[in-house]
């Protein structure tokens, strides 16, 4: 469940003019025919970095992203909500290693990844960052979150790294049924009681701000957009995502009876996308880099739990092998 493309890193372009011109071209015409780059091809190195910052930022928001609906596991309402929502977790979790795997066939190691997570080097979605205070929240989530990762990913699917594309489309496979709880949880509060109707408004409420944060800064913005998309790493830029996910939602959180948070928002009758009010972009760079509701808390559960799994790890790493005594 990862939007995309959301940091503040800067990107120094002016690297492109050190590779080989004739490579660079022949490596430029091949994404213009439409080819998959594999990674025993050559590459530039920019196209190389961007990717392994994009690819390793998308399995960190995997990982970190079951943390606050795998909290309302046990008190999802229902033993059948328990299940799914346990398999969810489970799901997005082994996206993470999907991804970690591709990420690893541009000559970053795994181990690395998740060190770079834990000190807070490398970044994963804003979105993450928030609490999840009601199942209502947790509704939320797997419902608009996991759409919001779909629209990006589907689009992304038919980029030009082949690894990535081909774990994208195991990913948005699940995803989809990730999205269908969500719908149907979301359905069920709306129809209920007036007190389930209440809940799922202020889990809106909470969430939209971080939600239009959630497809990356604006493109005016952005530093990262132009050379993703010219290699089509990104098939789509951070507003054209945006505002095909409002085309998508908005009207049917309307058509539930539910309001958004945003007085601005509206269709523009001339340009035929979304009027909004533009998000504070200031908030999101002081999530993405450190500074949110819980950023602490979520590195500080995965030190942990990358702390407990280490004895398995250094075990199946042993050179000595293991025999078994056998019966007298």
């Amino acid at each position: 469940m990862y939007g995309g493309g959301n940091t503040f890193e800067g990107v120094k372009t002016d690297s492109i003019a050190l590779e080989d011109p004739a490579r660079l071209a022949e490596f430029e015409a091949r994404i213009d025919r439409g080819e998959k780059i594999e990674p025993a091809d050559w590459m530039p190195q920019l196209y190389r970095k961007q990717l392994i910052r994009m690819i390793e930022q998308h399995a960190h928001s995997e990982i970190i992203g079951a943390l606050p609906e795998g909290t309302w596991i046990t008190r999802a309402p229902g033993f059948k909500r328990k299940l799914a929502l346990m398999a969810k977790v489970q799901d997005e979790v082994g996206h993470a290693q999907l991804l970690y795997s591709a990420a690893e066939t541009l000559g970053k190691s795994r181990e690395q990844m998740i060190q770079d997570l834990i000190s807070g080097k490398s970044k994963y979605s804003n979105i993450f960052n928030y609490p999840a205070f009601t199942w209502a929240d947790s509704c939320f989530i797997s419902w608009l979150v996991d759409a919001g990762a779909i629209v990006n990913q589907l689009a992304n699917a038919k980029g030009s790294y082949g690894p990535y594309c081909r774990a994208l489309d195991r990913i948005c496979a699940e995803e989809s049924f990730h999205l269908k709880f969500g719908h149907h949880c979301v359905i069920y509060l709306a129809t209920g009681t007036e007190k389930q109707r209440q809940m799922f408004q202020e889990a809106i409420n909470r969430w939209w701000t971080p939600m239009m944060h959630f497809f990356g800064p604006a493109d005016k913005i952005s530093t990262h957009t132009e050379v993703l998309m010219k290699w089509k790493v990104k098939m789509s830029s951070n507003d054209d995502t945006r505002n095909q996910f409002l085309d998508m939602y908005v009207p049917k959180i309307w058509e539930l009876g539910f309001t958004i948070p945003d007085p601005k928002l509206k269709k523009n009758a001339e340009t035929g996308r979304w009027d909004y009010t533009e998000p504070d972009w200031e908030e999101f760079k002081r999530v993405i880099n450190g500074d949110g509701p819980c950023n602490k808390e979520r590195l500080e559960v995965r030190r942990i739990a990358e702390e407990r799994g280490r004895w398995v790890r250094e075990a199946l790493r042993s050179p000595k092998a293991a025999y078994v005594t056998p019966l007298a």
